[in-house]
């Protein structure tokens, strides 16, 4: 068994192994074939010599990851450890979160946004060729974040001129007047989803200057009504809390450049007793119309905390 030592002098520890050597065992899982010993600022790599080769290329990779953005998320990691790293060791549905695409956008500090499932490179690949997008699903599969990723990108690619995220704010509706603040203050919390995926894309400067000349607009979706989005791309978020006219009023505000997608979970309807869904109406009415397909997403296609697909399973149709 050959031994290569490597010397971490100039090396971050914290950031390089991570906090409880997250970041360690996370590489010590993308290189079984390897036995890793990190001690103080050395690290010895036992195995074969081609595997020793391999580990350290991409060591380096890591360590010039490092040296350029201050910092290393679980995210990035698993980029740059490659195939071998956790997506691909987890036993996940061969439909689930073992699927790794492409880049969609690359945000700041490291971050890389991508298609994490093959429903979610079904988003990506289905935008392309359509201008309106269904992704419904439950919590946890990522449609919202994949949405927001691809209006990034279009944005960036100069392909549209503005985005444009909405949301019904279910529980403000017309209850808004106990809530402190002014009008934005008091609709933001139903918002903050979608600026917190807008956080990981884009720098914190850049995006307060997009919001401030509304190249960047988020809204609830009663602001809608009357205008007509051209140019754009534009999102509707929980759209399973639109009633009927709701959901009816924002897809024919469409302009001829526009892109859509409509994201939502039918199992987390939060409309009044009685009142239907304007989400499930759409997909039964919409389902055969060209130009607008509807993907299903699926507790395989969860990429938050392993548990929130157990849970998920534990509440059944609950």
């Amino acid at each position: 068994m050959n031994e290569v030592l490597i010397m971490l002098d100039d090396v971050n520890l914290v950031t390089l192994w991570g906090a409880q050597n997250e970041n360690f065992e996370l590489i010590k899982r993308g290189f079984p074939k390897l036995r890793l010993v990190a001690r103080g600022n050395e690290l010895k790599v036992l195995g074969e010599e081609l595997e020793q080769q391999r580990f350290e290329q991409v060591f380096q990779r890591i360590l010039q990851h490092i040296d350029q953005f201050q910092s290393l998320n679980t995210n990035a990691l698993e980029d740059l450890v490659g195939v071998q790293g956790t997506k691909i060791e987890r036993k996940e549905p061969a439909d689930g979160a073992a699927f790794k695409g492409e880049p969609i956008v690359y945000g700041p500090n490291g971050i890389i946004v991508r298609a994490r499932t093959v429903n979610q490179r079904r988003m990506v690949d289905s935008i392309v060729k359509n201008d309106i997008l269904f992704a419904i699903g439950p919590a946890g599969t990522g449609k919202t974040y994949t949405a927001v990723a691809l209006a990034v990108r279009a944005l960036r690619n100069k392909e549209i001129k503005r985005i444009i995220l909405t949301r019904p704010a279910v529980e403000a509706g017309e209850n808004l007047g106990f809530l402190p603040g002014d009008l934005k203050e008091k609709v933001d919390p139903y918002l903050r989803p979608l600026y917190d995926a807008l956080d990981d894309m884009i720098p914190s400067d850049k995006l307060k200057d997009y919001l401030e000349r509304r190249v960047i607009e988020v809204a609830p979706l009663a602001f809608m009504r009357g205008r007509t989005l051209d140019n754009c791309f534009v999102i509707l978020d929980e759209a399973q809390n639109a009633t009927d006219m709701q959901l009816k009023m924002f897809l024919t505000r469409m302009g001829p450049t526009a892109k859509f997608i409509v994201t939502g979970d039918l199992t987390q309807i939060d409309l009044p007793k009685k009142t239907q869904s304007g989400l499930a109406t759409a997909v039964k009415l919409l389902d055969t119309i060209e130009g607008i397909e509807i993907i299903h997403l699926s507790g395989a296609d969860v990429v938050r905390h392993k548990l929130v697909r157990r849970i998920l399973e534990a509440y059944g149709d609950i």
